[in-house]
């Protein structure tokens, strides 16, 4: 039974305690919020402790931590929490800085822990299967991938300004994928972001509308498209189109039924946010990670893929700044 502290009690950290709980070999056993108060109802609720995060990672017979906290405390997390001696599965991104992600890194692999993050996607099983076809040659060779991500609503912009902008905050989900698909990282990226859904988020110095091109050494190129609103529900989309054929996960729909009359052809919106469409993906995601620690294999997100995401959001940020003009991400990691 693998012990496990979660640090962070705000709504992720909920989807987290209830995958936790819910998985037969994890037990939670500790909760800690800088919000006292969210501790001790998400403990109350899950039959737990509500802790600080310094007890949690100092109490030996804790076995692994959930980091669920703020981006700017992730690394600080994740160092102490290795360094104590325990697994530690954390939310993207690693941090709002690369070169604080990149001396997290160096860290954590110093103590030799497991250190996985949550770029939950990956275990969705309509992204996976897409994955997996492309890796069995279905398609021939991978060419033209495209991903379409975008949010139901806006978030406030309270959180906008702490978030460290849209190509770390919500791309950054985007660049894992594509890394997943496509098993490499990009040569170059190139990016154009405006702000045309929310006016505040402009004034915050953020975008809310972004299209990045990515280039590869093969020559293939990844199209990912964001906004921050889409009034008819969460859109999540991938096409990959090969030298033998097409792969398209579609979004998951409210429900399945097509009504079709003299009036027209209807069917369903998708499902409204990411806790209906991901759900099932942060249970997988977690039950993954147990399973790498019990059975002492390697995590299936690695700590260095997270610094590699971030890196590309980085180059991102560089590109949009520079008017869209293309950024290596070989310059941005050196």
């Amino acid at each position: 039974m693998l012990k496990v502290g979660l640090l962070g009690a705000g709504r992720i950290g909920n989807v987290h305690a209830r995958a936790i709980t819910a998985h037969p070999g994890s037990q939670l056993v500790a909760v800690s919020d800088v919000m006292t108060a969210n501790a001790e109802k998400l403990a109350a609720a899950y039959g737990c402790d509500a802790r600080s995060s310094e007890e949690i990672i100092a109490d030996a017979s804790i076995d692994a931590v959930l980091v669920a906290t703020s981006t700017d405390t992730h690394s600080d997390l994740i160092e102490a929490a290795t360094a104590a001696g325990k697994a530690v599965l954390c939310e993207k991104p690693v941090d709002l800085s690369l070169e604080r992600a990149q001396a997290c890194l160096a860290a954590a692999e110093a103590t030799g822990k497991p250190v996985m993050i949550g770029f939950n996607r990956r275990f969705d099983p309509n992204f996976g299967t897409l994955q997996k076809a492309l890796a069995a040659g279905e398609i021939g060779k991978a060419e033209l991938l495209a991903i379409t991500s975008f949010d139901p609503a806006p978030p406030p912009v309270e959180y906008v300004k702490v978030s460290g902008g849209l190509y770390r905050d919500m791309m950054i989900h985007d660049f894992d994928m594509a890394r997943f698909i496509m098993g490499e990282a990009p040569v170059s990226i190139s990016a154009t972001g405006s702000s045309i859904v929310d006016e505040a988020i402009g004034a915050a110095g953020d975008v809310d509308t972004a299209v990045v091109t990515m280039t590869y050494a093969s020559g293939a190129i990844c199209v990912i498209k964001n906004s921050r609103r889409a009034g008819y529900g969460y859109d999540q989309r991938v096409e990959l189109l090969g030298s033998e054929g097409l792969l398209q996960a579609g979004n998951m729909l409210e429900n399945t039924v097509v009504k079709s009359t003299t009036a027209g052809v209807t069917g369903a919106k998708p499902t409204y946010f990411f806790l209906e469409r991901y759900m099932p993906a942060y249970e997988a995601e977690w039950a993954a990670f147990v399973e790498a620690v019990e059975g002492g294999g390697a995590v299936p997100v690695t700590l260095s893929e997270g610094v590699d995401a971030l890196a590309c959001a980085e180059a991102a940020t560089r590109s949009q700044a520079q008017g869209g003009a293309p950024v290596k991400l070989a310059d941005v990691l050196a």
